[in-house]
C-alpha cells in the first residue's frame, strides 16, 4: 500500500476501496474532454456495458484512488450539548445501520450556543469528509455547520475577519443537512482539522460516524531516501507527501488554495516527481493544459519566468524520461517561445523583460534582486533551449539560443543581498560559486529562505560544495515547520514567526502567536495561507540528487553520474527512479574521510562513478 510510505503510523486504520486499480467513477463531461483524442475517449476501458453510447463517447476513467481515514483525537469541544463524542474515534463500518454498537455522537445546540467538536485526522488530506447518521425518533433532515482547517485555529475561525479566513477556492465553512439514517459528503478541499456544529436547538444532530476520504493518484514510491539523520529522512518523506497530494487530475500547486496549474511553482514539484515516482503523467498533462490555453505571444499563468520555468521544466523531462515523441510535439511552440526569449537579451546584454517580473513572493520587495535572478534564468533558459534544439534538429534556433545567452553572460547585475537572485546567477555559471555561498547564501543562516526560491538556494550551495550547510539548512529551516506540527510544507514560512508561536494541533491561548492566523504576507495573509505547497519540496528532491549524487548525463538515464555529496552525515541510501528500473545505492563515510559507495543500476543504464 503506497499510503505507508507517507503516513505509517495511520497505515492499519485505513480502509481502501474495492477495485482500486480502476477507480469506478466516471467523470461526465470532464474539463479538458475537448482536446482528447477522440480515439481515446471512445476506446477508454473498464466502463460498465449499461453506459449509453452517448455518454461513454465523453466519458473519462478517473487516474485517482481514494482512502478512508477516521478522526484520531477530538481536539476540543464546547462544554455543554455534546455527548458521547469520544465513540467517534472506534472502529466503524462506514455504512448507516439500523442497530449502532455504541451511542451515537449528539450535538445539542441552545438557542444561545452552538454545540461543537472538533477533529483531528492527524495528517493533512485532499479529499472528503463523511458524515454517517443513525436512527432517530425525528425524520427531519438536520443542519450542521462544517469548518475545514488546515490548522486547528483554522478550523475555528469565521469567515473575514482580522485573520482572512476565506471561502476561496475550495468552500471550507458551510452549512450543509444531514440525512436521516445515511450519509453525508462535505468538500473537497485540503484539510486536517474539521470542526462540527449542531446549530438547530429545535433538531440536535446525531453522529454515528465521521471520516476523511483522501483522494490522490495511486503511484508507487518508486524513489527513496534514508540516513543517519532522522530529521532528514521525515523531511524527505513529508516533501514527498506534500507533492502526492497534489498530484490531482492535474498538477497543483495548493490543495486548498489555489488548486491551479502554476508552471513556475511546478518546477521543484516535477524535480520531486522525478526523484520519487519516476514519470507520471499529470506532468505533461498540466504542462500542455497550460501550453495550450496561453497564445506563445502572452506569458504562461501571466508572469514572464514561468515560460521560462516551462522550458526548464521540458529539459528536465528530456533527461529522465527521454521521450523524443513527446519533446517533438513541443517542438513549434518551444522554438517560438525561445526565439521571443532570446529578443529579451538587448545587445549590451542586459535582460529586456516585460511584463510581470517576478520570481517569488518574499522577493518582489527586493526589485535590484529580482533583476539579477531574472537575468541569470533567461540565461538558464536560453542555453536549455539551445541543448533542446540541438536535440530536436534545429541548429538555426539552438545558435540564436546560444549567442543571446553569452550576450546575457556579460552581465552581471547586483543582487543586493538577495538569497534568490544570487542562487540563480550561481546556478547559471554567472557568479562565483563558492564566493557567492560565502557572501550572499551563508549570511544569516536560512534567514530570508522562502519555501518556493529555497530549492535554488540549496542547489547553489551543494554547487559550491558546501553540502553541510545547505543539510543545516534543512533541518532547520524546513525541520522548524515540523516542529510546529506541519504534516506537509507550507506555501511560505519564516522563522521569526516560531517566537512565542503555538503549533499548528493545539487551540491558541491567550497571549500567544496563532502561526497561521497570525503570520503569511502578500496574497497569502492569515488563513489564506495555503498549508500544503508543492513548491515547498525542494528538500526531497535535492537529498536525492545531491546527497545520493544521481544525475542522468544522456536523455532516459542511458547514462547517469553518481556524485555523492554525504557532508557531515555518516550514510545515506536510497532509490531513483529511471525508465528501466530504479537504481539502487548506499553511500558510506569512511575512517580515512572517504565514501565507499554500492550501486545496483539496472540493465541499459551506465554508471559514471565520481568521488
Amino acid at each position: 500500500m503506497i499510503f505507508k510510505h507517507s503516513i505509517p503510523r495511520f497505515a492499519n486504520s485505513i480502509q481502501v476501496l474495492p477495485n482500486s486499480k480502476r477507480v469506478t467513477q466516471i467523470l461526465v463531461a470532464a474539463i479538458g474532454l475537448a482536446a482528447l483524442p477522440p480515439t481515446v475517449i471512445a476506446s477508454e476501458p473498464g466502463l460498465p456495458s449499461g453506459i449509453p453510447p452517448e455518454v461513454s463517447r465523453g466519458a473519462e476513467a478517473s487516474p485517482l484512488r481514494s482512502w478512508f481515514l477516521p478522526p484520531v483525537r477530538i481536539l476540543w469541544q464546547s462544554e455543554t450539548g455534546v455527548q458521547n463524542a469520544d465513540n467517534l474515534l472506534q472502529p466503524k463500518p462506514g455504512q448507516a445501520v439500523l442497530k449502532e454498537a455504541l451511542p451515537p455522537c449528539k450535538l445539542t445546540a441552545t438557542t444561545n450556543q452552538t454545540a461543537s467538536i472538533l477533529l483531528d485526522f492527524g495528517v493533512e488530506v485532499q479529499g472528503y469528509l463523511e458524515l454517517f447518521t443513525p436512527i432517530t425518533g425525528n425524520h427531519t433532515p438536520v443542519p450542521v455547520r462544517i469548518r475545514f482547517g488546515e490548522s486547528a485555529s483554522e478550523a475555528m475561525a469565521d469567515i473575514g475577519g482580522k485573520q482572512n479566513a476565506q471561502n476561496d477556492h475550495a468552500v471550507r465553512d458551510q452549512t450543509v443537512v444531514l440525512p436521516w439514517l445515511g450519509k453525508k459528503t462535505v468538500g473537497p478541499s485540503g484539510f486536517r482539522f474539521v470542526r462540527i456544529d449542531g446549530v438547530d436547538s429545535k433538531l440536535p444532530a446525531a453522529l454515528s460516524q465521521v471520516r476523511a476520504v483522501l483522494v490522490l493518484r495511486d503511484a508507487p514510491y518508486v524513489g527513496s531516501f534514508r540516513c543517519d539523520d532522522e530529521r532528514l529522512n521525515r523531511i524527505w518523506q513529508v516533501g514527498a507527501y506534500t507533492v502526492h497530494l497534489n498530484m490531482q487530475e492535474y498538477l497543483w500547486d495548493g490543495i486548498k488554495r489555489d488548486r491551479l496549474v502554476w508552471i513556475g511553482d511546478m518546477h521543484p514539484e516535477v524535480s520531486t516527481i522525478n526523484a520519487v515516482f519516476g514519470f507520471n503523467e499529470v506532468v505533461p498533462r498540466s504542462l500542455d493544459l497550460t501550453r495550450d490555453v496561453t497564445p506563445v505571444t502572452e506569458w504562461m499563468n501571466g508572469i514572464s519566468s514561468y515560460s521560462m520555468w516551462w522550458v526548464l521544466i521540458h529539459e528536465d523531462l528530456w533527461m529522465h524520461h527521454g521521450n523524443r515523441g513527446y519533446l517533438e510535439a513541443q517542438q513549434t511552440y518551444i522554438t517560438a517561445l525561445l526565439k521571443r526569449l532570446a529578443k529579451l537579451i538587448g545587445p549590451d546584454g542586459k535582460e529586456r523583460i516585460d511584463g510581470m517580473r517576478f520570481l517569488d513572493w518574499p522577493s518582489s520587495p527586493n526589485q535590484q534582486g529580482v533583476t539579477a535572478g531574472l537575468q541569470g534564468l533567461l540565461v538558464m533558459t536560453l542555453e536549455s533551449g539551445a541543448r533542446l534544439m540541438t536535440a530536436l534538429g534545429d541548429d538555426g534556433t539552438a545558435k540564436l539560443c546560444a549567442d543571446a545567452a553569452a550576450r546575457g553572460r556579460t552581465v552581471i547585475p547586483g543582487v543586493n543581498k538577495s538569497k534568490s537572485g544570487a542562487a540563480l546567477l550561481s546556478l547559471a555559471g554567472m557568479r562565483d560559486a563558492r564566493q557567492t555561498s560565502d557572501t550572499v547564501l551563508k549570511v544569516g543562516g536560512p534567514k530570508d529562505v522562502s519555501t518556493f526560491y529555497g530549492f535554488y538556494v540549496l542547489q547553489a550551495l551543494a554547487k559550491s560544495g558546501d553540502t553541510d550547510t545547505a543539510l543545516d539548512f534543512i533541518r532547520t529551516y524546513w525541520g522548524a515547520m515540523l516542529d510546529f506540527g506541519a504534516t506537509t510544507f507550507w506555501e511560505d514560512f519564516n522563522l521569526e514567526w516560531t517566537n512565542n508561536a503555538t503549533r499548528i494541533g493545539e487551540i491558541v491561548p491567550a497571549g500567544k502567536k496563532d502561526i497561521h492566523g497570525d503570520c503569511g504576507a502578500y496574497c497569502y495573509e492569515g488563513f489564506r495561507h495555503s498549508f500544503c505547497h508543492g513548491w515547498a519540496s525542494g528538500p526531497t528532491a535535492w537529498l536525492s540528487q545531491n546527497v545520493l549524487g544521481v544525475k542522468p548525463i544522456t536523455p532516459g538515464f542511458k547514462r547517469v553520474r553518481i556524485a555523492p555529496q554525504l557532508g557531515n552525515l555518516k550514510w545515506a541510501e536510497g532509490t531513483y527512479p529511471t525508465p528501466l528500473g530504479p537504481i539502487k545505492l548506499r553511500h558510506e563515510r569512511q575512517p580515512d574521510g572517504s565514501v565507499k559507495s554500492k550501486i545496483e543500476a539496472p540493465p541499459g543504464v551506465e554508471v559514471e562513478q565520481t568521488r
